[in-house]
């Protein structure tokens, strides 16, 4: 293609739903769309069925894709994690020239992207890792966007993201994260903490089923109506809308004729992996985690059904109560699962001097993305009062919260625990809460031992030092 035909502003390859559907978001923001997939056929149906939103440009090779965008080149790779991603990559850059733009769109790896950042970097290419939320709707709709990267790439690419991102209160929900791979990080994390939200909708709504014995329909009425409370939220709303669906085929709610074995792509996972790498103790994202694994253990649970139960306590008497003390517990738990969160990515912004600021991160998860939440604005408030704040729990409007709301969750956490119920993501935030605001904690007890067995010292309440009790002489202990 001649170079007076490079007339788009950015192209995207990979022409898969979330492909397809962000490449009709920017055509339909006025921007001018070079299209790209490996088979032809993906980019003649988007143009033929959507060709009205607005100005695309058809191309059939890598090399015309390259040649229809204007300088600096910009392209999105919406294709699969992983090597697919690396080739791609490795096939633009070839054909792309000092200061042009490659976004890899996917929910890669965050140290695949420092490695990618590093390795463009060395060529004169800039690369963001920019990670997107909002599933297939909000690709089209307008997303929240988490773009990392060189900062100068943002000056030219900036501007088209947030024209296509979600909006609120006539914000966009996008901002340049931060070097390298602090863009794929924090939507890593981003995928945790929805992994644990997730994990605490389903419990919330397994106790209402199985300690109260509620109809799934009228379930689906209390999580509308905590919708329009402080749990207002995407996942909330989407709740009850899934409890409210009827199975056509069989009469029976939707909910009772899916297999209840939960799938994962990974990105819980690596935010775990993170976590332990970090040392920061994402409890209620594992236990999510973990909770999806086990449910995925059919084999397993189909043999364990026999199990003995123990001695299971009656239902609460008082139904109405019982499902305000779910709803105080599963906000108390939600707090705890975004509190952890956020200490994460401190901790990954110090590991990797990134510079996040947790307040943009609220602000951008106000809409578009999944985990968006009424609760964000007063975490961004919250960070806006005090950028240095220790845990999202002792920020005051949290920390009322969660006093207000613990009596509710140890009565949900024991009620279930006596009724046979499995919650694992109450039960480990309310233990996290616990730990958090204990006076003394066992990992004295832990510290004697490790001394015992390996030598490995402690040190004392009393005065400065580490020290070491030579257990196998005479017990006298010596400064190490």
């Amino acid at each position: 293609m001649t170079e007076t035909a490079a007339r788009a502003q950015i192209g995207v390859t990979g022409l898969a739903v979330m492909g397809s559907n962000i490449a009709r978001n920017f055509a339909r923001h006025g921007h001018t769309v070079a299209l790209h997939n490996r088979s032809i056929a993906k980019t003649d149906t988007l143009i033929e069925k959507h060709g009205t939103d607005g100005d695309f440009v058809r191309t059939e090779t890598m090399e015309e894709f390259v040649g229809a965008l204007q300088k600096p080149r910009r392209v999105l790779i919406m294709v699969k994690a992983g090597d697919p991603t690396d080739a791609v990559i490795e096939e633009l850059a070839s054909l792309m020239e000092e200061g042009d733009i490659i976004i890899d769109g996917g929910n890669s790896l965050y140290t695949d992207t420092i490695r990618r950042e590093a390795a463009m970097s060395k060529r004169g290419l800039n690369f963001v890792g920019a990670g997107i939320s909002g599933g297939e709707e909000g690709a089209l709709n307008g997303p929240s966007i988490m773009p990392g990267g060189p900062k100068e790439s943002y000056e030219s690419l900036g501007p088209l993201l947030e024209s296509i991102s979600a909006h609120v209160d006539g914000e966009p929900c996008c901002t340049h994260i931060g070097p390298n791979g602090a863009g794929h990080f924090v939507k890593m994390v981003h995928n945790g903490i929805e992994y644990a939200d997730m994990q605490l909708i389903g419990e919330a709504y397994d106790l209402m089923r199985k300690a109260l014995d509620l109809p799934v329909a009228e379930i689906a009425d209390v999580f509308r109506e905590w919708n329009s409370g402080d749990l207002d939220s995407y996942l909330v709303e989407i709740t009850a809308e899934v409890l409210s669906q009827i199975d056509a085929e069989t009469g029976k709610p939707l909910v009772d004729v899916i297999v209840d074995a939960a799938g994962q792509k990974g990105t819980g996972r690596w935010t775990v992996k993170s976590a332990l790498d970090l040392g920061i103790p994402t409890t209620g994202i594992a236990e999510a985690v973990f909770a999806r694994a086990l449910s995925s253990a059919t084999d397993q649970r189909k043999q364990a059904k026999g199990l003995a139960s123990g001695t299971l306590a009656a239902s609460p008497t008082d139904t109405k109560a019982f499902v305000d003390d779910i709803n105080k517990a599963l906000y108390a738990s939600k707090v705890v699962a975004y509190a952890q969160g956020f200490d994460q990515i401190a901790a990954g912004s110090t590991e990797y001097d990134w510079d996040l600021h947790p307040g943009d991160l609220a602000t951008i998860w106000r809409g578009g993305c999944i985990i968006r939440a009424k609760f964000l604005n007063r975490i961004r408030d919250a960070y806006a009062e005090n950028p240095e704040l220790p845990s999202l729990l002792l920020a005051p409007y949290f920390r009322e919260a969660v006093e207000n709301a613990v009596d509710s969750w140890r009565r949900v956490v024991a009620t279930a625990t006596t009724m046979g119920i499995p919650v694992p993501a109450f039960a480990s935030s309310l233990s996290y809460y616990d730990a958090l605001r204990a006076d003394r904690l066992p990992a004295a007890l832990t510290q004697g031992l490790r001394d015992f067995f390996g030598a490995h010292t402690y040190q004392r309440v009393d005065k400065e030092g580490t020290f070491h009790t030579l257990w196998g002489e005479g017990r006298t202990e010596i400064e190490a």
